[in-house]
């Protein structure tokens, strides 16, 4: 049942992130929030790669960065970025497909070299907070840089505020 939920709410939220990225305008994409922030285009890509990580967290028990070569393309390029979340939503799907009840409960951990930086967590555990609750996080990001610049934020759960309160 939890596998089952899991795919369920993926592909549900695959629809709301489509729906995000599609609402980024190529001329905003080099807006940031603060000089550490990074730009809406390289937030926008962070959220298209999160569904590449999908592979590492549930096909491998150690996940190493240092010897994957993962693709990102150009943060300055929003077609680019929303082509880029297509291919990796793919391979997520995949991942989750070859998914069951027994692997949900095996370690899993990510390293970078020799650094281990998450884990050994269950991959149940790290399914929800490094992969969903993740990219959860970094859309909420997106929606305030896409209203700090005047964009309208589509709704994802019901109707935004400028939706329910248009006159």
């Amino acid at each position: 049942m939890i596998l089952q939920y899991l795919s369920i709410e993926f592909e549900s939220e695959v629809k709301n992130t489509r729906k995000l990225l599609n609402a980024v305008p190529g001329k905003d994409l080099a807006y940031k929030p603060s000089e550490f922030s990074w730009t809406m285009g390289e937030l926008a890509q962070h959220i298209a790669t999160i569904y590449y990580w999908y592979v590492g967290a549930l096909t491998q028990d150690v996940y190493d960065l240092a010897t994957d070569h993962m693709e990102r393309g150009d943060p300055n390029d929003i077609q680019a970025t929303i082509d880029l979340f297509e291919k990796n939503v793919e391979k997520a799907r995949i991942a989750i497909e070859s998914l069951n009840e027994k692997k949900l409960l095996d370690d899993w951990t990510m390293k970078i070299g020799e650094r281990v930086v998450i884990g050994p967590l269950q991959r149940g555990i790290v399914s929800r907070s490094f992969l969903f609750n993740h990219l959860y996080h970094h859309r909420g990001e997106l929606i305030v840089y896409l209203r700090a610049t005047g964009n309208k934020v589509p709704g994802l759960y019901g109707p935004t505020y400028e939706e329910s309160n248009k006159k």
